[in-house]
């Protein structure tokens, strides 16, 4: 008969089984309620980091743009103060220019002074005189280098002001090209986003760069390059004023000045007509007196002929009377009256030569007078001439170069002069 086959092994009671279950259950509900609990805790987390990165990520935002609102402020008064600085270097440089151009036209007014004083020198003798003209003429010049220095005074300081208005330009400029970079960089990091395709992870992103300043120091950085360009734009409008001012007034002295030599010039002019008025009225009355006394002489020489062909008459009578005979040889009233005829005609004769004598005398003074105002004519003649021509070449200064005809060219300068041939008798 065959056996039952037993199974070797343990053998556990009813109750092991029993209270195996209840282990395994009370387990399961333990593992349940952990990760029940877990689940929770991990749903809190979630939504507490959730919250807590979408805040972060706001309040980044937010920091963003009030960054780009203060960082576009500053570029926009930036950009408002350069394009103000442009239009104030803009303006020195053309304030500027036109000192340099009075600087130009003051040369033209001192070549047409000194071409006047160098015209003036070609006066002769006694017109080589020091007159209001010359006085007028050597203050013009004065006045001339006087203004001509004081705007280069300007300009020299215009030159300065222009380079110290480029440097805080320049240094502006650079600011706010920083400033535009600065504001491209934000808004580039505003427009990231978690799907955006070029973010990824940086090594040790919370550095902190060299060069890094404070707030306070970028700030006042900013403000220090607006305030240096609007301080060197004030000192620019007041040059700019003052430049203005130093033309107008370096004109208005020099238009003085050319006024006041202009009228001495005219006034000299008019005492020189008159002066050439009177000497040719002496020369006519020197001529008709020359020509009177030349008759006079003749008339004189003409009785001293006579007087002498009397003295001879005389003479031979009484020569002829010496041969009577004898006793017919006596001094009768015919004697007398023939000595008295004779010494009368020798007396006549002396005083008509002697008065012939002083008329040759006063007709030679005659011709040295005549030959002085002849001579004073040509210089004063020379001399209008020459004042003719710096009132000619003075017309440079207010009629338009291109317009400008001289009458005497500076190679012919002397073409109208008197010559020496034409001083002497």
């Amino acid at each position: 008969m065959a056996s039952l086959s037993v199974k070797p092994g343990q053998r556990f009671t009813l109750p092991d089984w029993k209270n195996n279950s209840l282990l395994i259950s009370a387990d399961a509900e333990q593992q349940r309620f952990n990760s029940h609990h877990i689940r929770q805790e991990g749903r809190v987390l979630r939504n507490d980091t959730g919250n807590q990165a979408k805040w972060d990520e706001h309040n980044s935002r937010t920091h963003l743009k009030d960054r780009i609102t203060t960082v576009d402020k500053w570029r926009e008064a930036l950009a408002k103060c350069l394009t103000d600085l442009d239009l104030e270097i803009d303006a020195l440089s053309k304030v500027k220019e036109a000192a340099e151009n009075a600087i130009q036209a003051k040369n033209l007014c001192l070549d047409v002074a000194i071409e006047c004083l160098t015209f003036r020198e070609s006066r002769r003798d006694i017109d080589v005189v020091r007159d209001p003209v010359e006085e007028e003429l050597h203050k013009e010049v004065k006045v001339i280098e006087k203004t001509k220095k004081e705007l280069q005074q300007r300009v020299d300081d215009a030159f300065r002001q222009l380079c110290l208005l480029k440097e805080a330009r320049q240094q502006l400029s650079c600011d706010h090209r920083h400033k535009v970079e600065a504001l491209e960089l934000d808004q580039q990091c505003m427009s990231f986003n978690p799907t955006s395709g070029n973010i990824s992870f940086k090594v040790n992103p919370t550095r902190i760069p060299d060069g890094t300043t404070a707030l306070s120091e970028w700030e006042l950085n900013s403000r220090c390059n607006k305030e240096r360009a609007e301080a060197e734009m004030r000192a620019s409008v007041d040059l700019r004023g003052a430049i203005t001012l130093a033309i107008a007034q370096t004109n208005n002295e020099l238009d003085a000045q050319r006024i006041a030599t202009e009228f001495a010039l005219r006034k000299r002019m008019r005492d020189m007509e008159a002066a050439l008025s009177e000497l040719r009225w002496q020369e006519k009355n020197t001529l008709e007196e020359i020509a009177e006394m030349e008759e006079e002489i003749r008339q004189l020489e003409e009785d001293i002929k006579k007087r002498t062909l009397d003295l001879k008459v005389a003479h031979t009578r009484l020569e002829t009377r010496t041969y009577r005979p004898h006793i017919e040889l006596c001094r009768d009233q015919a004697q007398f009256g023939l000595t008295d005829e004779v010494q009368q005609l020798e007396g006549i004769i002396r005083a008509l030569q002697q008065k012939r004598t002083e008329s040759q005398d006063a007709l030679d003074a005659l011709y040295r007078q005549l030959h002085r105002i002849q001579t004073d004519i040509g210089y004063k003649t020379n001399s209008l001439q020459l004042d003719n021509k710096c009132m000619d070449t003075r017309r440079k200064l207010v009629v338009p170069v291109e317009k400008f005809d001289p009458e005497v060219d500076a190679v012919s300068r002397t073409r109208n002069l008197p010559r020496e041939s034409q001083l002497e008798l």
